[in-house]
């Protein structure tokens, strides 16, 4: 039997890794063994640990408990500690998600113990050096043995530095295999918030630390709620909150509801009744699209550019003229669910290709 090692971090990789772990479970557990190591990145249990039971997951065999700190100190006391674990067991295989600093201190510990790594959502570029997730996934790549691509998009920007037919798999979006399993679980187990609305997150650092942009950007949430009379559910990352507290840069509409941040299956429910999303988060851009929901990118660029191409998407950045333009024209319209991240089946796609190495 083939022994991986899943290494996550943060609530997107939760959410990622919960399609793998039950393709192995329910299918696969007498050829492949996962436990799971949980770094510590969000150490918040309301940030954390309610995914892994809200998802039926296993719970993390290691924990680092690493906590937030500098990219270098949070990086660096990772891969201590992941290494320390491979070192003292024998996996045949490190499973790495995404972006974050959690995938590239993962992906460093075992390529340099020579451990192959398997980089799931490998490919992904927004070509801008100045997000530290950009590099992160750019490291990731270079020194993975499979890069499981999402889009065909991620396969050419792999192809074009360098990368080989072999060591790449099309596997498609694991992200869209959850939505298809979950999304009527979610509209069953959670309530509605509100009966419209808007749904707008925002946490990237570039936005909530510098005062301009945050500024910018929720002057554009006031005027969006103030003309077009509709309620903004707003999940506050604490990131966010603790940069607008020390900001000073309330008062809020009285449409603007901010609550704590929402489980994933809460996301799921409040995406599939929302009118519209703004964010800039990567996940939640695809899975606006999944729900059939436009999304406004609070950011002036994004990695999942099939979304701007077919018009699911629009890149607003922190403009707040262009991010109230977009949001007048698409509020309560539907788009088509983009056809470029593959048929719900990546996670079968990816423990199949890892089985076969």
């Amino acid at each position: 039997m083939k022994r991986i090692l899943t290494i996550v971090g943060a609530r997107p990789q939760f959410i990622k890794a919960a399609a793998i772990s039950h393709m192995i479970r329910d299918t696969y557990h007498t050829e492949l063994h996962e436990d799971i190591l949980h770094t510590g990145q969000h150490y918040d249990d309301a940030m954390s640990g309610q995914f892994f039971t809200e998802l039926d997951i296993p719970l993390p065999k290691y924990n680092l408990g690493v906590g937030s700190g500098s990219h270098g100190r949070q990086t660096g006391m990772m891969m201590s500690g992941i290494e320390e674990v491979l070192q003292n067991n024998q996996y045949d295989g490190v499973l790495v998600y995404g972006d974050t600093n959690s995938t590239m201190a993962g992906a460093l510990a075992a390529a340099k113990l020579h451990i192959p790594v398997y980089h799931v959502e490998a490919g992904l570029r927004s070509f801008n050096r100045n997000m530290p997730e950009e590099i992160n996934r750019v490291v990731a790549d270079h020194v993975s043995s499979l890069l499981f691509a999402p889009t065909q998009t991620a396969i050419r920007n792999l192809q074009k530095e360098g990368f080989t037919e072999k060591e790449i798999i099309f596997s498609g979006d694991v992200m869209y295999d959850n939505v298809l399993h979950y999304s009527s679980i979610a509209l069953q187990k959670i309530k509605p918030i509100l009966d419209t609305y808007v749904l707008a997150t925002l946490h990237r650092d570039f936005n909530t630390d510098n005062k301009e942009r945050l500024q910018h950007i929720l002057s554009a949430l006031n005027a969006i709620a103030n003309q077009l009379k509709t309620n903004i559910v707003f999940p506050m990352h604490p990131r966010t909150r603790k940069c607008i507290d020390s900001m000073n840069l309330a008062p809020f509409s009285n449409f603007i509801h901010i609550i704590e941040p929402l489980s994933y299956l809460e996301t799921l429910a409040a995406l599939q009744r929302c009118s519209l999303v703004l964010t800039d988060s990567g996940g939640l851009q695809k899975e606006a699209n999944f729900c059939q929901k436009y999304c406004v990118v609070l950011r002036p660029e994004t990695e999942w550019v099939e979304l701007v191409e077919s018009g699911a998407a629009v890149l607003a950045d922190a403009d707040e003229e262009k991010i109230v333009d977009a949001a007048s024209r698409l509020w309560g319209q539907s788009p088509n669910v983009n056809t470029h991240f593959g048929k719900g089946t990546a996670a079968k796609i990816i423990v199949e290709s890892i089985l076969a190495t």
